[in-house]
């Protein structure tokens, strides 16, 4: 099932230094050996290709049967694998089954293979793939971001038979524009998880390997289960992270998932309260605070003015559906909830919608400053509801008794869940969309008989419930259940030695975990990071602000967010631009900035960069407002200086940073996408 409209892929901004030292770093071990790896051939016999510049991955393209279940049916359908060769003694295949359906996993496999233990790269040909439809496996596009960007933002609720009429409108007008901006639409038939697993097996067949290891996340695991079901004897191993339970319908899955997701909302909420910064930013209770803010959505959208890079300002509005929109879009990661607390926090203590806005046009994959649609060519919306809308059946003799049906199911959870219960109409365009199954049957639980498997969860997973995992693992006939205390959703090579090193060992050494059902340490949340004051008196001195101002180029979600690679141009909070783009050796960034005011009355004008070889960060820029200022502010590591003149003085100080916990750049492993 699907776990979130559009989540971007994490960035550093010196990604491209990091991405060709890290990602690569198995390649000279390769460059070592005198005779080609089985695997090296094959790819050549196939045509192997580099999958794109810098990758360490060779891509190979199969046309595989269109439909694996009709022989007399001989046409094709392109596939495309990414396989990256063992460094050393291989040991089989180790193939990755990335979330959505409609995201691509070749997009993401070299970063992924930065969260793993080398010595997985060593032992395993490592595999990703694009499923059918999607990204490298089609080049023509069959994806349909202007009819699903607009469909986002349309009211979700059903409260109400007017709520109700207009849902089914919605609906239905979705799925006759995707399928019209997608194209060519025969293939819809064959998008389903059974087709696209019989893809993996041809390809098994192809390499040759008897047996593998298959990893699922999320979406993939309703993937690796299919696989397992269809051509177990062919499993050496399987782990599934962030597990879906096959046994549900769409409306009872969704309902659940939908409960999940205000389970970790409340639980981040909840996390701020018991920070004593958080809270105060919050005016007392941040799950007072969304609930408030929430209440009055629901009478009528909030106009606000969105800063724009060219200085001016945009009327905008924003509305209970961007609310939750937003809101789940945040909930899958501990660093995502913590930005979307703090900007809940601007709105319930400055009445600033504009950080939830800022994220919203994220999320939504939006030009924040023209709010044009921006594509991206490695996600299909059109290709999740071709997955999703086969693997799903919902009861109807036609689409508009499918929908009424839906409704009424839907009902009792739109009164009883208090937050995000919209989430439950998730597959609504399923009773509109064409080729839809119309088989109501799931599958039994898997046995799997013979294969080892680890199943992954966290307790405040919002998109998979872990009681999900719990129901899987507790059918299996040789299941290891790994839970992490609250964390994201997905938790393998994320960074925590439990459960990276029992899943390594389990790969590498045929090692199970020691107990049957392991529990490891997480949190909810990522540390509340302060907003900047809003006014400048309340700061100490110049260096005190500049510090502030570091802060908050670092958490403004336009550079947080940023993919690294075209440069930038944002409207600061109170006026004023900043512009962004990485520096010429891709260590690091380069920043101007032109009237910027991220607090009232401190105004900056001037050049700013950031070196990741040294994690130094620098400004050198003139103020206006309570000070000028002609000032250098730099900080290595946990040393400040500044330098230059102020209100006609001299200055020079050197301090060991007092903010040093808010001056880091966002960690390597926030990359990855979280599907």
């Amino acid at each position: 099932m699907k776990t979130s409209k559009f989540v971007p892929v994490r960035w550093m901004v010196f990604i491209i230094f990091l991405f060709s030292s890290i990602a690569a770093a198995p390649a000279p071990q390769m460059q070592d050996k005198k005779q080609k790896s089985p695997i090296e051939t094959v790819l050549e016999e196939l045509g192997g290709y580099p999958c794109f510049d810098g990758s360490a991955f060779t891509c190979v393209t199969v046309e595989a049967p269109l439909d694996h279940f009709n022989p007399d049916d001989h046409r094709t359908i392109p596939v495309t694998f990414a396989v990256l060769p063992a460094s050393g003694e291989r040991k089989g295949m180790f193939v990755t089954a990335t979330g959505g359906p409609g995201y691509s996993g070749i997009a993401s496999a070299d970063y992924y293979i930065t969260g793993f233990d080398e010595s997985i790269l060593s032992a395993f040909d490592v595999v990703f793939f694009d499923q059918r439809g999607i990204g490298y496996s089609d080049p023509a596009g069959t994806t349909c971001p202007y009819a699903a960007t607009e469909y986002y933002q349309r009211d979700a609720r059903g409260k109400t038979p007017k709520q109700e009429k207009a849902l089914k409108k919605s609906a239905s007008t979705f799925s006759t524009e995707c399928v019209n901006e997608m194209g060519d639409s025969s293939i819809l038939p064959y998008l389903g998880t059974k087709q696209a697993v019989e893809d993996l097996e041809y390809f098994r067949q192809l390499v040759g390997d008897e047996r593998f290891w298959l990893y699922g996340e999320s979406y993939g695991t309703q993937y690796a289960q299919t696989y397992a079901a269809a051509h177990g004897g062919h499993l050496a191993g399987m782990i599934l992270d962030g597990t879906v339970d096959l046994t549900f319908d769409g409306i009872n899955f969704y309902a659940q998932q939908a409960q999940s997701f205000n389970g970790t909302l409340v639980a981040a909420l909840t996390a701020c309260n018991d920070d004593p910064t958080c809270r105060k930013d919050m005016l007392g209770n941040a799950i007072r605070g969304y609930d408030m803010l929430a209440a009055r959505l629901s009478h009528a959208p909030i106009p606000f003015k969105f800063p724009l890079a060219n200085g001016k300002t945009a009327h905008r509005k924003f509305t209970l559906t961007n609310l939750e929109f937003v809101t789940a879009s945040q909930m899958y990661n501990e660093s995502d909830r913590m930005m979307f607390v703090r900007a809940l926090a601007a709105y319930s203590s400055r009445r600033d919608l504009v950080p939830l806005a800022r994220l919203l046009y994220i999320d939504l994959g939006l030009d924040p400053q023209t709010l044009d649609v921006i594509p991206d060519p490695y996600y299909s919306d059109a290709v999740y509801y071709g997955v999703e809308c086969q693997d799903y059946g919902y009861p109807g003799s036609s689409p508009e008794d499918k929908a009424n049906r839906y409704l009424r199911a839907a009902d009792p959870f739109e009164a009883s869940i208090p937050r995000l219960a919209s989430i439950v109409y998730g597959d609504l365009p399923c009773a509109y969309w064409p080729e839809a199954t119309s088989d109501l049957t799931r599958p039994e639980y898997l046995f799997a008989e013979g294969i080892p498997t680890l199943v992954l969860g966290a307790t405040a997973d919002p998109a998979t419930p872990v009681q999900h995992g719990i129901n899987v693992y507790e059918h299996l006939a040789d299941g290891y259940l790994i839970t992490q205390e609250n964390g994201p959703h997905v938790i393998f090579g994320r960074g925590n030695e439990c459960p990276d090193a029992l899943v390594t060992d389990f790969l590498v050494n045929d090692a199970m975990p020691a107990n049957r059902e392991t529990v490891c340490e997480g949190y909810v949340m990522d540390d509340y990071v302060p907003l900047a004051p809003r006014f400048a008196i309340s700061f100490l001195g110049p260096r005190r602000a500049l510090s502030s101002m570091e802060t908050e180029i670092y958490y403004l979600p336009e550079f947080y967010y940023w993919d690294g690679f075209e440069p930038q141009s944002v409207g600061c909070t109170y006026g004023g631009t900043l512009d962004f783009a990485l520096n010429e050796d891709g260590t690091g960034y380069d920043l101007s900035l032109n009237k910027c005011t991220f607090t009232n009355n401190f105004i900056m004008t001037g050049t700013g960069s950031y070196d990741g070889t040294m994690d130094q960060f620098t400004l050198s820029v003139k103020t206006a407002g309570r000070w000028k200022c002609d000032l250098i502010y730099t900080r290595t590591g946990e040393d400040i200086s500044v330098t230059g003149t102020c209100d006609g003085k001299f200055m020079k100080e050197k301090h060991t940073d007092e903010d040093s916990e808010f001056h880091k750049v966002p960690e390597l492993n926030r990359l990855r996408q979280d599907h």
